[in-house]
């Protein structure tokens, strides 16, 4: 194994920071950024700094991409599929072997609870990778007997082929299980990839490098860059020429600069950008189960996610019992002690959590009611230092107000009562973004047809976050463009050539 500054921790040592230089990972080596700049890795929850992280120049890009685009014809390029995905299959068992690390790292790096990262991000990381291995060896491809004018006939059929080299630039709210999703598939159809992970949070994609040569993944399949977005890494990677494909997770602003970026050379482009989702909740609903996923949806990685619920509309003859039970779900959420079950985490960086209360004086500008929360919580001595914000729950809003439009990523919503169902569908879709809305009703009737109604990717009726990883994944508007997921994935990943063969 190549010899390294170890992320991973004794276990021992489990709940402290992880401490130690994360390296960026180019042709099967870690090594350090060409120009020796590093810079400060912190824990979100104590604001304090555990570790350097080496910054990427253009060059070690650039080694980065020739290395994946000499990977295509090396071994890699040559191996079956059998063969690929036997490999893939061993980096998900690794993860598996490891989850304890890559548990450690991820809490390290997001300051979310434990208990979160070890039901959501670490799973996943494994699974998308053993899933999409799944799906390439048992999804068909099409075949057509062709008539042609002599009457001999001639068979037509498609072959997939990888794409080539993927640029994989991540998001910092659930850096390993949205970078696997992108990584998992992308192997699976046999192209190799450089991962830009966010600077906020790289420790998974740097240990994934651990993982890769722990299963004799070739050199050049998996590359990591670390750094920042404009005139750093992330342009260096998406403005290369030799980058074939660009596939994003974050925030719309940067997904339009990608986009332009990707235009010279017409590169391919996957994009889940930001989003305003709405809850729609009907008197007929289960009020409990609403307030307990609404709660979810709201304030889970506090706020923190793409899918999370900002904007909720509630039918005026249960608004008042609602919100009472949406309020005390959110006085509930404490910082504090990472493995507790109530512990609300800190936003990422000091940046974000000033933009967030940024907002929270703008609702109280425009008009809200802070029913709970509205500023910074109290927090022991040990956490003085990280960037807290409280869970908040507004009233009083009109439907087109700021806090009411533009996406926040905190753990906060505003609630608007309704009367109508025509009401509720015109203000849900009156936005800019179109990723997810949820629908709450015991209606049969009304929950197909509200949801048919939404101009979304994804639409849950009386749920949040239930995913089937087959199905088609992405938003519509300002919040993406694509779908990935099951084969939706391979559309992306991969290049469809038609043959035909006269018989």
């Amino acid at each position: 194994m190549v010899q390294v500054q170890q992320l991973a921790v004794e276990p021992e040592e489990r709940n402290r920071p992880v401490a130690a230089d994360i390296l960026n990972f180019i042709d099967g080596r870690f090594v350090k950024g060409g120009s020796g700049a590093t810079f400060p890795n912190i824990d979100p929850a104590t604001g304090r700094e555990t570790g350097r992280v080496h910054e990427a120049t253009r060059e070690d890009v650039d080694r980065a991409v020739a290395a994946a685009k000499r990977a295509l014809t090396g071994p890699w390029g040559k191996m079956t599929t059998a063969e690929r995905i036997r490999l893939i299959a061993a980096v998900a068992d690794e993860i598996e072997r490891r989850s304890e690390d890559f548990l450690d790292a991820e809490v390290a790096d997001t300051g979310k609870p434990r208990a979160v990262a070890a039901h959501i991000d670490v799973p996943r990381g494994a699974s998308n990778f053993r899933m999409f291995a799944d799906i390439v060896t048992t999804l068909p491809t099409e075949s057509f007997g062709t008539p042609t004018p002599d009457g001999s006939g001639a068979i037509n059929y498609a072959v997939r082929k990888p794409k080539g080299v993927i640029a994989v630039v991540c998001p910092w709210n659930f850096p390993l299980l949205l970078m696997t999703w992108k990584v998992g598939p992308a192997l699976a159809c046999g192209n190799t990839v450089i991962v830009k992970p966010s600077e906020e949070t790289p420790r998974t994609a740097a240990l994934l490098g651990e993982v890769m040569d722990a299963v004799g993944m070739p050199t050049g399949v998996y590359n990591v860059v670390h750094g920042f977005g404009p005139g750093a890494a992330g342009e260096f990677l998406t403005a290369h020429p030799d980058v074939d494909a660009i596939t994003f997770t974050g925030e719309t602003g940067t997904g339009q600069a990608i986009m332009k970026q990707a235009a010279v050379g017409v590169r391919d482009i996957s994009f889940e950008l930001g989003g305003k989702n709405p809850a729609i909740v009907f008197a007929d609903a289960d009020l409990e189960k609403a307030a307990e996923g609404i709660s979810r949806a709201a304030f889970l990685n506090s706020g923190q996610v793409c899918l999370g619920t900002e904007r909720v509309y509630v039918e005026q003859s249960v608004f008042e019992p609602f919100v009472a039970k949406l309020a005390a779900a959110a006085r509930a959420l404490k910082p504090g002690d990472k493995g507790d079950p109530h512990y609300l985490g800190p936003m990422i960086s000091e940046e974000h959590r000033q933009k967030v209360l940024g907002y929270y004086e703008r609702a109280i500008a425009e008009g809200a009611i802070a029913v709970t929360g509205g500023g910074v919580p109290n927090v022991d001595a040990a956490a003085a230092g990280g960037f807290w914000v409280e869970p908040t729950i507004w009233t009083g809003l009109a439907h087109d107000s700021t806090v009411m439009r533009e996406e926040i990523f905190g753990p906060c919503c505003g609630i608007i009562p309704f009367d109508t169902e025509d009401d509720a569908i015109s203000w849900a879709n009156d936005t800019d973004y179109g990723l997810c809305a949820t629908v709450w009703t015991e209606n049969l009737s009304r929950a197909h047809r509200v949801a048919a109604a939404m101009s979304v990717g994804v639409c849950w009726v009386n749920c949040w976050f239930l995913r089937d990883l087959r199905t088609a994944f992405g938003g519509s508007g300002q919040s993406g463009i694509g779908r990935e997921g099951g084969a939706h994935s391979l559309e992306f990943y991969t290049e469809l050539e038609n043959i035909c063969v006269k018989i």
